[in-house]
């Protein structure tokens, strides 16, 4: 980002001139393009129940991640910042351990139910445990997700939010998660996604008779 006059980055504006763009982008960036949350996005925020993050490490190596609770989990303290709750999860902490290194954050909110609209929420982050972010927000939620208590809580500061365009989300219904023969048979996560089994190479027949051409000279294509 290039500061609060010039929204965007040095990339996408190089890219605008080539493509002529220039124009369309500047509209956009002045009517949609904000340093701030609207009162519209802090309601948007509270009614959604998931979330996409973007983060990267030092040295720019990025990782996509999801996250996701009750409606409200992440939650908007004011017109300048947000924050969410981390859980302990598999143990690896990839986004937050991204996060010590980089404190860019990006934030898409989307939803795919009833007014098919997204939001991008972008800023610098800090890593908070519960007690220490409490001490300030003594009104968080107490429990964000059921049964699971937040491990940090990931709080943003704002630096830009704008919105993501209707055109392309696809209409999701919501259902209840399906208790099927199939669903309770499919692999457990760990092993859903297995490693390919190792080929097996045979090994290569020694030669009967001394200075018989190798296997691999009798095969080889003569010119």
């Amino acid at each position: 980002m290039n500061g609060p006059e010039t929204p965007g980055s040095a990339g996408e504006h190089l890219l605008q001139q080539q493509l002529g763009t220039t124009e369309r982008a500047a509209v956009f960036y002045d009517r949609q393009v904000h340093s701030y949350l609207t009162p519209a996005m802090r309601e948007f925020i509270a009614r959604q129940n998931m979330v996409f993050l973007s983060t990267a490490d030092s040295r720019g190596a990025c990782d996509a991640s999801f996250r996701a609770g009750p409606p409200g989990f992440c939650v908007s303290l004011d017109d300048r910042s947000l924050t969410y709750p981390e859980y302990r999860g598999n143990g690896v902490l990839a986004s937050a351990g991204n996060m010590t290194e980089n404190p860019q954050l990006g934030m898409l909110f989307m939803d795919f139910t009833h007014d098919h609209i997204g939001l991008h929420v972008n800023g610098t982050v800090r890593l908070y445990t519960d007690h220490e972010i409490r001490a300030w927000y003594p009104l968080l939620p107490s429990e964000t997700a059921p049964g699971r208590q937040p491990h940090l809580w990931v709080h943003l500061t704002v630096e830009e939010a704008y919105v993501h365009c209707s055109k392309h989300i696809p209409h999701l219904e919501p259902a209840p998660r399906p208790r099927s023969a199939t669903q309770r048979s499919r692999p457990k996560d760990s092993a859903y996604f297995p490693e390919p089994r190792p080929v097996h190479q045979a090994s290569e027949p020694a030669d009967a008779e001394v200075g018989r051409p190798s296997w691999r000279d009798r095969l080889r294509i003569r010119p």
